[in-house]
């Protein structure tokens, strides 16, 4: 105990005689890892979303109806509904595939947007339809357009060239799907150049903290070298300045996301509820904390060794 009082005390001389740039290198680590914080929260809450989108990736094929195409001379025949659906069955990039007759089909749209049916319709306009899931996200565009090539009596015409996928009688949501994607993939890039640059920034800042205390404590050092101190006697203090900095930062920066966290999360979520989802969550906020905490004791050590290893020669 007394051994580890002292090892304490020497380090709490050593940040009072280097408070500016201790407090700076401090600063440093709490941006660090704040942004770190974020970017676990943001890239974890992206990848949740990503996989959402790609589990709902799905390959819908709609059958003729005179109501809502005019394209088509004549209603398709339940035969032929057949047909399609076991031709997809044969598919080997098909997963599953489920019918939807209009009727539920206009059912659910009742559910999901009951706004639209206010007025009285005087007619179905939904097509009958098979909804297919393939074996991966990728695969949809490949099984859209392998059902449009294959021109199967009774589906609707497939969209032009440059409307494929998003209208006509095969449809999938390729385009805006993969727009999202990039967009999330860019902002996680983005906060990741960010966190790797402020991680080598508080790196160096405890570095030269801890370079900065050994030159002002040179004389102490050789003192305590004389009198026959070991080599991790000297060492300790040093390491202890550099962890307490990455510990102290890392725990600032728990204390403002959880603050944001309370405050500011719910005003955010309230305007973008609309894409919020039940499978779409990020990393519990426990987890990010304890990830934090780590990452500010391993960059105070970082900091810390490199230093002593290159100017403390004990």
């Amino acid at each position: 105990m007394s051994r580890a009082r002292l090892l304490l005390s020497e380090s709490w001389q050593s940040i009072r005689q280097n408070l500016s740039t201790t407090v700076a290198a401090t600063m440093t680590v709490l941006i660090g890892m704040c942004l770190l914080g974020l970017f676990i929260a943001l890239g974890t809450w992206v990848l949740s979303w990503s996989g959402h989108l790609q589990n709902e990736l799905r390959v819908k094929v709609n059958f003729c109806t005179t109501v809502s195409m005019p394209e088509c001379s004549k209603n398709a025949t339940g035969a032929q509904e057949h047909a399609v659906g076991a031709a997809l069955l044969r598919d080997p990039n098909v997963k599953h595939v489920v019918f939807v007759s209009k009727e539920k089909g206009l059912a659910l749209e009742r559910r999901q947007d009951p706004e639209l049916f206010k007025v009285d319709l005087p007619s179905n306009p939904l097509p009958d339809q098979w909804v297919v899931t393939t074996l991966a996200a990728d695969d949809t565009p490949i099984v859209g357009n392998r059902i449009c090539s294959a021109h199967y009596p009774g589906v609707e015409p497939c969209a032009t060239a440059g409307q494929l996928g998003e209208i006509g009688g095969v449809t999938w949501a390729s385009s805006i799907t993969k727009r999202v994607l990039t967009i999330g993939k860019v902002i996680s890039l983005v906060f990741l150049v960010a966190v790797i640059l402020l991680v080598i920034a508080s790196t160096l800042l405890i570095a030269n903290t801890i370079r900065l205390s050994i030159f002002s404590r040179r004389r102490e050092i050789e003192v305590m070298k004389l009198v026959g101190a070991t080599n991790w006697f000297i060492r300790g203090p040093f390491m202890l300045e550099g962890l307490l900095c990455g510990l102290s930062g890392a725990i600032l920066a728990v204390v403002l996301l959880l603050l944001g966290k309370t405050l500011v999360l719910p005003t955010i979520l309230g305007h973008v509820s609309n894409t919020g989802s039940d499978g779409v969550h990020a990393l519990p906020f426990t987890l990010n904390a304890l990830a934090l905490i780590v990452a500010g004791l391993l960059l105070g050590a970082a900091g810390s060794g490199l230093t002593i290893r290159r100017f403390l020669q004990v």
